[in-house]
């Protein structure tokens, strides 16, 4: 296992005057914001996606958001790809083109999204923890075992490598780490899904899979669709500094995943999966 931290693009962040006002009268200063610009994911030529993220790691949040809905199964299922300039706008690379190796599962028309990528899910309920099982089954019991002493120190170790939200104060984290804590991979981005999404295009792009001996960490709340990135990575353990939603504990407690949220110095909460927290 090799340790990859995140750096940061050139694009990631944009300078702007404000006028900040605090006891005393207005004063201009310079600050940060996080970019978000669109991203247009093609395969075979053919529009498939257009999302809105933190320019930075195109390739890996590809991999990612292509492995998450079933297009590929891993890196060989890519033969090619290509980040394209905007044709009406040629300084941005906002364009990728995935062409597919011939025995690639490909696009499921039943399953395409023709959408701006938001932190839902276009599917709820228990017709949807059911499909999702059909392609990524619930996690056996592996007799995988994280000392909380690890688990309370993620926090600190994810915030360790948010550059970007430290310049910008802006931007969402997913962490990679190792069963006893090492950091792995740690990416940013406008929104959390597109971080994990990051965070595990960077596994498939490595040939890392599966991530069975792996925490996923999370800065914000967990969604229901991040448990299901995190379930088709075959990710055991899912750590969150705020709350999951109802759903979200669904599905992982369904899938026999462990789901941690409120992770606050040495307090968090368990919603599923104890048997993997040693006590």
């Amino acid at each position: 296992m090799f340790v990859r931290i995140s750096s940061l693009s050139d694009r990631s962040s944009h300078r702007a005057r404000v006028l900040r006002y605090g006891e005393e009268a207005g004063v201009r200063v310079d600050d940060q914001l996080a970019a978000e610009e669109p991203l247009e994911i093609r395969v075979g030529g053919t529009p498939l996606t257009v999302m809105m993220r933190t320019p930075g790691y195109e390739r890996e949040l590809a991999f990612g958001f292509l492995y998450g809905e079933g297009v590929i199964r891993g890196a060989a299922d890519v033969a090619h790809m290509a980040i394209l300039p905007n044709g009406e706008h040629p300084d941005l690379e906002n364009v990728i083109d995935v062409e597919l190796a011939p025995d690639a599962p490909g696009v499921d028309r039943r399953w395409q999204r023709n959408f701006l990528a938001a932190s839902s899910c276009g599917l709820c309920g228990v017709s949807s923890i059911e499909a999702i099982h059909e392609s990524a089954p619930p996690l056996p019991d592996d007799g995988l075992l994280i000392d909380r002493d690890t688990i309370y120190g993620l926090d600190a170790r994810l915030r360790a490598e948010q550059a970007i939200f430290a310049r910008t104060g802006g931007l969402h984290a997913a962490g990679l780490f190792t069963a006893t804590g090492e950091p792995v991979v740690v990416r940013e981005d406008i929104g959390r899904h597109n971080a994990v999404d990051k965070v595990v295009g960077h596994a498939v792009e490595g040939r890392l899979l599966p991530l069975d001996r792996h925490i996923l960490m999370v800065s914000g709340r967990t969604s229901f669709e991040i448990v299901q990135k995190a379930l088709q990575a075959r990710i055991p353990v899912l750590v969150a500094v705020s709350a999951p939603s109802s759903l979200a504990r669904d599905l992982a407690q369904a899938s026999n995943q462990t789901l941690i949220g409120f992770l606050r110095g040495r307090s968090l909460n368990v919603y599923s999966g104890r048997q993997r927290i040693q006590a």
